[in-house]
């Protein structure tokens, strides 16, 4: 079953302090959530906010009793300077904000252009986000999974490793991560991708990653090298239907 359809956008409010002492800008202006529909919100961890997309999928409403996969993405570092829009430029969340159909709620923050994915502030605010979304969504605990792309990338190579049994797969899009990290990430299902011409981030930084987890008795790490492609190999990744198959039929124990 192809999993990329028509994919409608959803956006929920998570606020890990209701008490907001900061004041939102016209981008950054909380929706209510709707089923379907992309929408921005904001979480607010003591005086740290963290804006992001959230969306829903269409039968959300309707489905009372049912729990829903959860997708974290985590966007590259152009999608830093700007409104919250530019998170949707690529991935999952620009299939949301098209009108395409998800079967999983999706969470897609916005980086500050003066942090990175991989720094402890901004990993402790998606520890922070992804347990407030469980709190107030339906999520499935047991289908949680994790991609980026680029600095995205090294901010899943990051985060899986700081939590390693939370996500029951992960797709890092040319990134990279600490190889001595292998023993931690060895169980986790992973799909890497890179192109082999990247001059942005080095194709070799996928493959130390990948080489090590193999190396530490890892066999659930899958890697795609895509020839003749520079940085932008998301387009590709994020475009293939198996990509979402294989994802999805994972579990955490």
């Amino acid at each position: 079953m192809h999993l990329i359809k028509t994919f409608a956008a959803v956006i929920g409010l998570s606020v890990l302090n209701l008490q907001c002492s900061h004041p939102l800008s016209a981008e950054t202006v909380p929706e209510k959530p709707t089923a379907g529909k992309q929408s921005k919100q904001i979480a607010v961890d003591t005086d740290q906010e963290l804006s992001y997309l959230i969306y829903l999928p269409e039968s959300y409403e309707d489905t009372p009793e049912k729990d829903y996969p959860l997708v974290l993405f985590l966007h590259g570092r152009g999608e830093s300077h700007g409104p919250l829009e530019l998170v949707a430029k690529w991935g999952p969340p620009k299939f949301a904000q098209r009108g395409d159909s998800l079967p999983f709620i999706l969470i897609s923050p916005q980086c500050p252009s003066s942090g990175s994915w991989r720094d402890a502030t901004r990993q402790t605010q998606l520890d922070q986000l992804l347990k407030t979304i469980n709190e107030n969504y339906r999520v499935d605990p047991s289908r949680t999974y994790l991609t980026g792309l680029s600095m995205g990338g090294y901010g899943s190579w990051t985060l899986a490793a700081n939590y390693p049994h939370r996500f029951a797969a992960v797709i890092p899009i040319c990134g990279g991560g600490n190889p001595e990290d292998a023993d931690k990430l060895k169980n986790t299902p992973i799909w890497v991708f890179h192109g082999d011409e990247d001059k942005a981030v080095p194709f070799e930084k996928s493959l130390e990653m990948v080489k090590a987890i193999k190396e530490s008795g890892g066999d659930k790490i899958r890697f795609t090298s895509l020839e003749n492609v520079g940085h932008n190999s998301w387009s590709s990744a994020y475009a293939l239907p198996e990509l979402y198959d294989w994802m999805l039929r994972f579990r955490t124990e």
